[in-house]
């Protein structure tokens, strides 16, 4: 069942005329952990990984359709990626490492929606946000990427680190 951005978007100016576009980080981690939890507790926890990872697969998609330059170059493309998100208040996107030739690409988010200020578990927990970037870089560039968390707030970093390689 695919709709437009318009239908799971809609007009928010019109339908949350007093209350505004934004809320509380709290209450978007509540709705995520609980609704990763319950996945979890009736298929497992690998299926509510990869569950997590194809909506933000997805959501990434429809993110750089609607709200990005797919026309640009790399570096403007980053940049127009980080000003969007700052902007949305997602989190603070930065390239750490990048070779283009081989398709590799090394990405920091601090500040993120779904794990700064989380205790340590000892596992990476922004799923989302591998399969958003997964999104992302397969509308920029035409090509499937896997995006792997290798660093994380929940596992004691400050920031969360994702290495994005071409499948």
């Amino acid at each position: 069942m695919k709709q437009d951005w318009n239908h799971y978007i809609g007009d928010l100016k019109v339908g949350r005329q007093n209350l505004g576009e934004e809320m509380p980080v709290v209450v978007y981690r509540l709705f995520e952990f609980t609704m990763k939890e319950s996945i979890a507790d009736k298929y497992g926890k690998d299926v509510a990984i990869e569950l997590f990872r194809d909506a933000g697969k997805k959501a990434g998609k429809k993110f750089c359709e609607e709200l990005l330059d797919v026309t640009q170059g790399f570096t403007d493309f980053i940049s127009s990626l980080e000003e969007v998100m700052l902007s949305l208040k997602m989190g603070i996107l930065r390239i750490e490492e990048t070779d283009q030739e081989n398709h590799h690409i090394v990405i920091t988010v601090s500040e993120d929606l779904d794990c700064s200020g989380l205790p340590m578990t000892g596992e990476a927990v922004c799923n989302y946000d591998e399969g958003f970037l997964m999104g992302v870089l397969k509308e920029y560039t035409g090509q499937e990427y896997d995006v792997i968390e290798i660093d994380c707030w929940a596992k004691g970093g400050r920031v969360c680190r994702f290495k994005a390689n071409i499948k």
